[in-house]
C-alpha cells in the first residue's frame, strides 16, 4: 500500500521513516515486540518549512529574472507600457526556478510573495535607472531637451483645457505653472516614479503568490 506524507502528500517509500520531499518525520508501527513506535534514524535532519525561504539561491533566481524584466520596462522598448506584466510574470517565474532547484514539495503562498518581493525590487531599480540614463543622455548629449520640455508642456496644457469647466480659473493656471516650473516637472517625475514602483511592488508580490499557489495545485497527488 502506498504510503502518502501528512505534510505534502508526496509518496513515502514503506522503509522510510522521514519524507524525503519535505522533512516530516513518519511514525511507524509494528506488530513485532511491545508494538512501540520506531524511533526515526536522523532526529537531525534539517525540517523544510514550507513558509521558509533560503534566501541566497532565493536572490540568485530573483537577479536572473529581474534584469530581463527590468530591461523589457524601461523606457529604452516599447515594451515597457507592459511593465506591470513583465514584473508578475518574473516573480512567478522565480518562483517556479527556486521550487525546481531547491526541491521542496511546494512553498506557501507568502513564501512566494516575498521571493516576488524581491524579484520586483530589483526589477523595478533597474528599469528606473535604465530609464533616468536614456532621458539624461537625450537630455544633455543628444540636445532632445526642448523635445522632452514640448511633450511635457503639451500634456499640461491639454489635460488642464479638458478640466478647465470643472476648475476655478486661478487655482487652475497657478497649478499649472507650477507643473511648468523646474522644480514642478522634476516633482511630477519622481512622483511618478514613486507611484510606478509601488505598482511594481504589488504586481510581483502577486505574481509569486500565484506562482507559488499553482505549483501547489499541480503537485497535489490526485485522489
Amino acid at each position: 500500500m502506498e504510503i502518502l506524507c501528512t505534510r505534502c502528500h508526496q509518496p513515502i517509500e514503506a522503509e522510510s521513516l522521514y519524507c524525503r520531499t519535505c522533512g516530516l518525520p513518519q511514525l511507524v508501527y509494528t506488530t513485532e515486540g511491545t508494538g512501540a513506535p520506531a524511533l526515526p534514524e536522523r532526529w537531525n535532519e534539517a525540517v523544510k518549512d514550507a513558509s521558509a525561504v533560503e534566501w541566497k539561491p532565493a536572490l540568485k533566481v530573483a537577479m536572473l529574472l529581474a534584469i530581463p524584466a527590468g530591461l523589457l520596462s524601461s523606457g529604452l522598448t516599447p515594451m515597457g507600457a507592459l511593465g506591470l506584466l513583465w514584473m508578475a510574470a518574473a516573480a512567478a517565474w522565480a518562483v517556479t526556478m527556486y521550487v525546481r532547484r531547491q526541491r521542496p514539495a511546494w512553498i506557501t503562498m507568502g513564501a512566494g510573495a516575498r521571493i516576488g518581493l524581491v524579484t520586483g525590487l530589483m526589477a523595478g531599480a533597474l528599469a528606473f535607472a535604465i530609464t533616468s540614463v536614456s532621458l539624461y543622455t537625450m537630455r544633455f548629449f543628444l540636445n532632445q531637451g526642448k523635445d522632452i520640455d514640448d511633450l511635457w508642456t503639451n500634456a499640461v496644457t491639454q489635460g488642464f483645457s479638458q478640466q478647465a469647466a470643472n476648475v476655478d480659473a486661478q487655482a487652475s493656471a497657478s497649478i499649472r505653472g507650477l507643473l511648468l516650473s523646474h522644480e514642478g516637472r522634476a516633482g511630477s517625475f519622481l512622483g511618478g516614479m514613486l507611484i510606478l514602483e509601488v505598482l511594481i511592488l504589488i504586481f510581483a508580490a502577486a505574481g509569486g503568490a500565484v506562482g507559488a499557489r499553482l505549483l501547489a495545485r499541480s503537485r497535489r497527488p490526485e485522489v
